[in-house]
Formats: structure tokens, sequence, C-alpha cells
């Protein structure tokens, strides 16, 4: 009897303290200055990936890298983002190609900061023997999509959702740990459950305090949708883009349409 009294105590106090854990973490907005903020970017099939670039468009290149996380069949998204991409590295002088020293420098998805030098070696008959080319100082568009299992498929069965989900959860985990991203950003996909309470526990197992805005689609008059019932206590910045929204939830934030 003791030891199931004790038992309980530890549950209890072990309860506590993770809920007053979650309350820090889910108050904490302390603002550190930085050049550049890593972002994932939650990307959801159809209208959902089409808000979600949108809004990237009104971003600086300061948020970079940007992580797009997409449902391992939503091959549409995919090519909706790689072309959105490309298209912002064109409108980006300093992300063109560019030519020196006859090496043409052409558009790419890494990143990298170079500078073309040419160093060559002549041998003593003044023929060329090598040539090599270092890179600094140049910019390319850095981004990348990474992909996780559905939480739910249409008319999927409420009962077998929560297995989905949470086998999504259990694979979003190790990606969220591993790009540890200063700004999570969605707007009402599914897929994005499993990446904001991942994000979540980076904090709550004190690894990094991520911030979460979640911006509710356009569609949404006058109801949330399921993503946003599940994620208005749990992001950082809740945003809705009609009134009568906010209305029904104060502690939302609204600026109006901004897709």
């Amino acid at each position: 009897m003791e030891s199931a009294v004790i038992l309980a105590a530890v549950a209890g106090a072990a309860a506590v303290l993770l809920a007053l854990r979650l309350w820090i973490v889910l108050h904490s907005r302390v603002v550190v200055p930085r050049e550049s903020l890593s972002l994932m970017v939650v990307a959801g099939s159809g209208g959902h990936t089409t808000e979600i670039l949108r809004l990237l468009e009104y971003l600086s290149n300061a948020y970079s890298p940007r992580h797009y996380v997409i449902a391992d069949t939503d091959e549409m998204s995919a090519q909706k983002i790689s072309s959105f991409e490309l298209d912002r590295a064109d409108r980006d002088p300093s992300t063109r190609s560019c030519e020196r020293d006859g090496i043409m420098l052409q558009d790419t998805h890494v990143l990298q900061d170079i500078h073309v030098e040419l160093h060559e070696k002549k041998g003593l008959n003044g023929n060329l023997v090598s040539r090599r080319v270092s890179l600094a100082g140049y910019q390319f568009p850095k981004y990348y999509i990474h992909r996780i299992p559905r939480s739910r498929e249409v008319q999927q069965s409420w009962l077998s959702t929560v297995l989905s989900t949470l086998y999504s959860m259990w694979l979003s985990f190790p990606l969220t740990y591993r790009v540890k991203p200063d700004l999570v950003l969605c707007n009402g996909p599914g897929t994005c459950v499993p990446i904001c309470v991942s994000a979540l526990l980076l904090g709550i197992l004190g690894i990094k305090k991520v911030i979460i805005v979640y911006v509710e689609s356009i569609c949404r008059v006058e109801h949330l949708s399921l993503s946003g019932k599940i994620l208005f206590h749990l992001s950082d910045y809740f945003i809705v883009q009609w009134l009568t929204l906010k209305e029904k939830y104060p502690k939302s934030v609204y600026l109006g349409r901004i897709v």
C-alpha cells in the first residue's frame, strides 16, 4: 500500500513539474537579436501550400535556411516550393548566376558563400599544370525539403488518425531535433501538428526554445480548423485573418488579410 502511495506521489510531482515546465516554455518570449533565423515551414496539399508561399514572399533572406516539411505523398507541394525558391532567387540579385574569370556560376539549391579565385600553376615550359578555383563570398538560395508521413488522409477514421498522428510525431521529433529551427511557421495542414508538438518538446526538454507561429487559413471565417483548435493554446503567436475569429478568440492576433 505504501509503495502505491509513493508511486502516486512521484507521478503527481512529475506531472506538476511537467505542467510547470510547459507553462514556462509557452510564456517565455525572450527576443535575442540575430542576423538570421532558421525557419521551418510546414506546407500542406492544395491551398495550404499556396497560402504559406504567398506569406513567405514578404519575408527577407534573413529567414534562412528555410526547411520545408511536407507529407511524403505530396509531390505537388514539392514542385510548388522548388518553383517558388527559383523565382525568389531570380528576383534577388545576390543569388543570380554570375560570371567571373570565365567561370559561370549557376543557381543551385544549396547556399554557399563563395568567391571565385583562380589559382594556376605553371611548369618550367610555361604550360598550365593545374587550375584550382576557391569559392567564397557568393550567395545561393538555401532551402531543404523534408518529408514525414501524413497525420490524416482524407476520409480516414478518427481512431486510425490517432495512430497515424502518433507515428508521424515519432518521426517528426528526430527531424525537428536535427534542424533545431528558431521559428516554425504553419497555416493549418494536419502535418503541422506533429511538427509543432515536436518543436514544443525541444523547449520542454531544455534543448531549445522554438517560436511557433500559426496563421489560420483565409478560408476560416467563423470557425477554426481542427489543427487551429489543437494549436491555439500551444503556439506563441496565433494569427487570424477575420474579425469574427478575433472576437471568438481574443488571445489571437488579427492583422487583416495577409495572404
